[in-house]
């Protein structure tokens, strides 16, 4: 079992930015993928970020390019997510989840691909 804290969120005017942090407990959390995925009221989970097990390989969403930045500390267990120039539709709960290898298979776009979630954390941006 993993468990997963998320913690970061509030509220930020647009340009701003946030550092989001997701606390990992339990089973050795460094051989888990990790991944942000977002979901504002009315719509679906959305992907956002992905980070493999190493910290080698990232991947981030179309919508967030060049905006933010994943990345993770293992001695910590920690993963991190960098919002930048931040705008208003980035408004949302922002999950962190976790993948064991046998999800490695799955697209890591898709939120039936991680074992584990945390509970959210609010990321409300003003215009």
């Amino acid at each position: 079992q993993v468990q997963l804290v998320e913690s970061g969120g509030g509220l930020v005017q647009a340009g701003g930015s946030l550092r989001l942090s997701c606390a990992a407990s339990g089973r050795s959390f460094s051989s888990y993928a990790a991944g942000w995925f977002r979901q504002a009221p009315g719509k679906e989970r959305e992907f956002v970020a992905h980070i493999s097990y190493s910290g080698g390989n990232t991947y981030l969403g179309d919508s967030v390019k060049g905006r933010f930045t994943i990345s993770r500390d293992n001695a910590k267990n920690t993963v991190y997510l960098q919002l930048n120039s931040l705008k208003p539709e980035d408004t949302a709960v922002y999950y962190c989840a976790a993948r064991s290898p046998q999800y490695y298979s799955g697209d890591y776009r898709h939120p039936v691909n991680y074992d584990y979630w945390g509970q959210g954390t609010q990321v409300t941006v003003s215009s």
